[in-house]
């Protein structure tokens, strides 16, 4: 429905009505009185998902691309995802218990409270709070939010089941601009409205409501309707934050938890149990960021090349662009085991990829990598992929000084990724992304299966190792950071379109991954990783969750998401990328 034909339609059912005060009150959760009609001379009318609070969204270091849609998408589950459980809202921060006596300080928009209070100062101004989250499960909260920095709206709008008049809403934007008109008409000596928005589409629909608007009243003959308005709709740049990585992924599984139980007491049309998988992008001896940051000075980029076309890496030297084989991991020492290396040359292919060579230390360490010379991929222009590395053929020697020697832990790149729960499944087997079951092979490789790619190289070698069968190709799935397709895990043969995150979702795979789930549906974080894999490396261990990985393009040159680190599910949980400190008692602490 368009902005032009929801505001025809909403004046012509309300043409015989009477816009009264009392009338608009209906619409606010406050019990305060609002200010009688001439003395309102402007209306000022604010957002609060990141417009004047920053709202945390779904982490896409920590979820893979089509995760990060499908929790924005109120379809996928029962309970309605992201933007529905104010669980996801209650732990802004350290959660609702520290952040409220602090009046969550350091997740407001301060430019748009200072205009909030101008605003309540302004005797002649109306203050609205607008927002398109459920009356149910969101007034008690916003109002908590809200009252604790201690601004006085006149009226907290939150979207009801049906309106004061028993309206329907068909959507977010259909509920505000049913307000906004009761709002105008009400207050009809207002000269002006200012709405404050972040999401570009809704500040779009707004100008062409109130240019629809003033239309009609210019064409109107009724002597008593109000005179056309003038309306400003400020566009805010919208502010990304995210929840701490162990809180979020507890309170996802919270949520699939909900999700899970009411499928199996048979109370939503919904049939898909949801569970959160693991997946492994590569296997690698990972860098620290403070040896990253040394290692990217050996790039010398050609001169006139703008920095906004390369983007720095030097975050590991790859084993192997999959998840690693249980025989080849025993082999260069377990997840965790770590080796220290020197570099000692560079080189550069045709100006679209750096690389740094390295060997071992000591040199006769048991080590394995993917490429034939152990290297370190420093940098890649745009459309580069890593694998291009294996053509360099000249490598140039380094002054002494520059033979950097530096400690890496053999780890994985992980993301985490929400699937259709499917009986039987292995747990190897699960670090694979999911996309079409039919096409799995009658005999399942297991997690001793190996072989290398592209013949991978050690020290000792170079052959598959003895009476090892071939195992998986790839491993390396759901590259780059395309559309957020197939972002439906809980119903993939419907077309969704995205709540706040704006995605489109489509999806169109077949139901014949559901699996049935009885008892076991209902889970802990605990459940979702407990196995050798990671035993003898101790309870200490935390994956890489970083936005790249081998054989991804190009996308940004935010090295920041490199080497970030988050917890292992259902892993102990010790320092993650904040600095802050969790208990080691073997698993998150929700979600049980």
């Amino acid at each position: 429905m368009t902005g032009n034909t929801t505001a025809a339609n909403v004046m012509a059912g309300r043409k015989l009505a009477s816009y009264t005060v009392t009338g608009l009150k209906r619409w606010s959760c406050l019990t305060r009185e609002l200010p009688p009609v001439s003395q309102v001379k402007a209306l000022h009318v604010y957002d609060f998902d990141n417009t004047l609070f920053m709202s945390p969204l779904p982490n896409p270091k920590l979820w893979t691309s089509q995760t990060t849609g499908s929790l924005q998408t109120q379809e996928c589950f029962v309970n309605g995802g992201w933007w529905h459980d104010p669980h996801i809202l209650e732990a802004t921060g350290q959660g609702i218990e520290k952040e409220e006596p602090r009046a969550w300080d350091g997740w407001w928009n301060e430019q748009i409270v200072d205009l909030v209070l101008l605003s309540i100062k302004q005797n002649d101004a109306l203050t609205i709070l607008l927002t398109g989250r459920a009356e149910d499960n969101f007034a008690q909260l916003i109002k908590r939010i809200v009252a604790s920095k201690k601004l006085a709206f006149d009226m907290i709008c939150l979207k009801p089941q049906a309106g004061p008049n028993n309206q329907t809403f068909t959507s977010t934007m259909n509920y505000k601009q049913a307000i906004l008109q009761d709002l105008v008409q009400t207050y009809k000596d207002a000269d002006d409205i200012r709405i404050y928005e972040d999401r570009i589409k809704h500040t779009r629909a707004f100008r062409e409501h109130f240019e629809t608007f003033n239309k009609t009243l210019l064409n109107s003959s009724d002597p008593a309707s109000r005179k056309p308005i003038t309306a400003e709709v400020v566009q805010v740049t919208e502010t990304n934050t995210t929840l701490d990585p162990i809180t979020e992924t507890a309170e996802v599984q919270r949520m699939i938890n909900g999700h899970n139980t009411a499928l199996i007491s048979g109370n939503h049309p919904l049939s898909t149990p949801l569970e959160i998988k693991r997946t492994v992008f590569f296997t690698g001896y990972l860098v620290s960021p403070i040896d990253t940051a040394r290692l990217v000075t050996l790039v010398k980029l050609p001169s006139g090349t703008r920095e906004n076309e390369v983007k720095f890496l030097a975050n590991n030297i790859l084993i192997t662009p999959r998840p690693c084989p249980q025989l080849l991991l025993d082999k260069v020492g377990g997840i965790g085991r770590k080796q220290t290396w020197q570099v000692t040359g560079i080189a550069s292919w045709e100006s679209r990829i750096w690389a740094a060579r390295v060997t071992p230390v000591p040199a006769n360490s048991s080590y394995h990598t993917d490429n034939p010379t152990p290297i370190v991929v420093l940098a890649l222009a745009r459309n580069a992929r890593p694998s291009e590395a294996n053509r360099i053929q000249n490598w140039q020697p380094i002054p002494s000084d520059k033979q950097y020697i530096f400690q890496t832990e053999v780890g994985e790149k992980v993301q985490l990724r929400i699937e259709p729960a499917v009986e039987g499944e292995g747990e190897y087997e699960s670090l694979f992304q999911n996309r079409n079951p039919k096409r799995r092979r009658d005999h399942q490789e297991g997690p001793d299966s190996y072989r290398p790619a592209r013949g991978g190289h050690h020290n000792d070698e170079n052959r598959r190792l003895n009476g090892v069968n071939g195992g998986y190709r790839g491993g390396n799935q759901n590259r780059g950071r395309g559309g957020n397709n197939n972002a439906n895990p809980g119903n993939q043969n419907r077309n969704t379109r995205g709540g706040r995150g704006g995605h489109n979702h489509r999806g169109n795979n077949s139901s014949n991954n559901r699996g049935r789930v009885g008892r076991g549906a209902y889970k802990s974080l605990d459940d979702v990783q407990n196995n050798s894999r990671y035993a003898h490396h101790g309870s200490s261990y935390q994956p890489n969750y970083d936005d790249g990985g081998p054989g991804q393009n190009f996308s940004n040159n935010n090295n920041d998401g490199y080497n970030s680190s988050f917890p292992a599910l259902g892993g102990g949980i010790g320092t993650y990328n904040n600095g802050a400190q969790g208990g080691g008692d073997g698993g998150l602490p929700y979600g049980k």
